[in-house]
This record gives structure tokens, sequence and C-alpha cells, in this order.
């Protein structure tokens, strides 16, 4: 028999904790496994299963080269799978800790699935009222104390926008701080998501919906991504901004600043003259920007590599295909509270190439300053 397994995950512990307590009391014979990480400084973490009732057992996982969440991995299938050989668990509420991704825990349960678990869906929980709050936040987790390993460089402000993003499905708690402004902004962060509250049956349905752990990757990739819509609601705006030719990499390097603080969030795919055939990502929040190649643009590959190259990429591409440039593009994505949409637009612009320097050709473009190197080389 399989196990439905659900991942709850979320930096907001109090939501995450009321979505898991409702799908213990709704769901019989439901299961909840968590690891907390906040104990690997002692050199473990600490592994706890409960059940509507309380307690069931707590013992501890050892790390793994001296990373918490690497211990994580190692110790979570073994557990699901031990549960599912049990024959009496219903449904495994697997709660991940604060600063867990619940993407690396969604491959990792299916990749080892088999015909004993079955990942049934990815929830993240919210309050509406510390959208913002974390989103903005640009502190290093190791020094909000969140961190999964020595080596953890990731900010708050990020982490929390990859967890939001990744889940179809937003378990809302009922917040009496939160405002029509965090609900425009949550509902423009991930517009596609199934936002229920914290303690519906709509929730406990969609518990068992059923996950795509490959297409919600493909929703997350800097080439194919699902990006939000242009909207402009309670105070809360979105601009999407596209265009074909590529940018000046000097004009763009001098403006990144001005540009990654002029919204709480902002992702999406760009390219730079200099390097014509490289996909770059753009990720932004709290403050920080992560910009790195993520491969070639179609464009730029031989034919007989596209069938290589994943369907749903190939299908992104051809609904915006240019005859000129191909998949080659601009397509940046701004969210926030009181955004400066017409000076966004307006430094964006001013960093594409002109038109005496668009018609130079390739060739000149790629001996303008490599002005990215010390961000984009290094990674390499």
């Amino acid at each position: 028999m399989t196990l439905p397994v659900v991942i709850v995950g979320g930096m907001h512990a109090d939501a995450r904790k009321e979505a898991v307590e409702h799908l213990l009391r709704a769901v019989p014979g439901s299961i909840a496994l968590h690891h907390d990480l906040s104990s690997a400084a002692g050199g473990a973490v600490l592994r706890t299963l409960r059940d509507s009732g309380g307690a069931i057992s707590a013992d501890e996982a050892p790390l793994v080269n001296d990373c918490a969440c690497c211990a994580l991995r190692e110790d979570l299938v073994p557990e699901l799978e031990r549960l599912a050989a049990g024959g009496l668990t219903r449904l495994a509420v697997v709660e991940l800790w604060d600063s867990v991704e619940p993407r690396a825990m969604a491959e990792v349960v299916t990749a080892h699935a088999g015909d004993v678990l079955e990942l049934t869906n990815v929830i993240t929980a919210v309050d509406p009222a510390l959208v913002l709050p974390c989103l903005g936040n640009g502190d290093d987790l190791s020094e909000a104390g969140l961190a999964a390993a020595a080596t953890d460089q990731r900010t708050v402000g990020d982490t929390w926008a990859r967890q939001l993003e990744y889940a179809p499905v937003l378990a809302i708690a009922d917040s009496e701080e939160a405002d029509d402004e965090d609900r425009a902004l949550l509902a423009q962060l991930h517009p596609t998501a199934r936002q229920v509250p914290t303690g519906s049956s709509e929730l406990t349905r969609l518990a068992f919906a059923g996950f795509d752990v490959e297409s919600a990757a493909a929703a997350q990739h800097p080439a194919c991504a699902l990006l939000p819509q242009e909207a402009d609601e309670a105070g809360v705006a979105t601009l999407v901004w596209q265009r074909r030719r590529p940018f000046h990499p000097e004009r763009l390097y001098a403006a990144l600043e001005d540009l990654t603080c002029a919204a709480a969030r902002s992702r999406g795919r760009f390219w730079l003259a200099d390097r014509p055939d490289t996909l770059l990502a753009w990720d932004a929040a709290g403050g920080a920007l992560c910009v790195e190649s993520v491969g070639p643009w179609l464009a730029s590959l031989p034919d007989a590599a596209w069938d290589l190259v994943p369907a749903m990429r190939r299908a992104a591409a051809s609904l915006d295909w240019d005859a000129e440039h191909g998949d080659c593009c601009q397509h940046l994505v701004f969210t926030s509270p009181g955004l400066d949409r017409d000076g966004i637009e307006q430094l964006l612009d001013s960093c594409l190439l002109t038109e005496s320097e668009y018609r130079a050709g390739r060739e000149a473009w790629k001996q303008l300053p490599a002005a990215f190197g010390p961000l984009l080389d290094s990674v390499s």
C-alpha cells in the first residue's frame, strides 16, 4: 500500500503549525514528521513524530558532513518508509523546519518514492502580515539563527521567496494584523497558487490532490518560469518589462544597486550583449541580488541538441520566438508596494544597447567590457 506524503513548509512557524495540526485532526491515522534543525550545533537534529493526540516519539539523527539539512535528507525517506511499512498511517505530514526549502525535500521524496511513497502535494503556510517583513529581510540565515549548515549563505528574503513561489497551495492563517496591501502583495507574488485557510476542509482535500515534481521544477526554471503578470491593487503593483535588445554590460552593472532596491521582489531572465549566447537568471529579494548563468539560449544551440532539451522549455520558447533573436529576450518582473513603474522602466531602457551599438552586430558586442565577469565567472 502506498503512503500519501504531503509537505508543509514555510518560515511562518505559527501558521505552519496551524496547518499541520488541522491535517492531523482532519485525517484520522495521520502522523506528522518534523526535523528540528535548531539543535544542529550539538551534532544532531531532533526528529519528532506526533499525531492529533500529541507526541509519539523523539529521537536524534546525526549530522551528515556537518550539515543539518543533509541529515534531514538522509533520515527523511527511511522514516517515511518505516511508517509506510507499519500499514497504519493514512497520511504522512512532513513539517519542514523554518529555513528548509520544499523543492529539495519534494525531489528527495519523489526520487525514492517507488511503490511505497507518493508525494501528494506541497503546501507553504503563510501569515499575510509577515510576507513583506520576511521578503524584505536581507539578513543571512546564519544571523537569524536559521542556517542549515556552516556554509549556508542564503538570506531570509530569498529563502522565503522560494518557499512561497514553489508551492501550488498556500495555507493562509487568519491574521488580525494583515491588511489589503499584505493580501495584494501575496496574490501578486504567486498568482497561480491556491490560497485556502489553514483550518479549512479545502486544505484537507488539497493535501491529497497530487503533485508533479518535474512540472514544479520547470515552473521555477528561469527559461520557462511562470512569472507574475501586470497588476495594480491596494497600493501594490507588478511591472512586467520585456524587450528584445540586449543590455550593455557596463550600464546594467552600474544600475544593479538601484534596480535591486526598486522592489520587494524581482526575478526573470535577461541577456547581455557581451555574452549573447548565455541565458542569465535574475533573482532579487531583501535588497540582495543573485545573477547566474543557467546555460545557453535555445537559439544558440544546433538543431540536433534540441532533442536533449525538456519539452516544457521548448514549448515556452516557441510561444515567444523572435525571428531575429529566437528566445533571447529581457523578461524581468518587479513586485512591490509603492512601485515606481516609470522610474524602473526608464532605468532598464537606459541600460539597453543604443541603436548604433546594436547595429554594430554581435562580434562588436562581444568586445564590450565584461562588467559581469566578477559575478558570473567566479561562479563557473
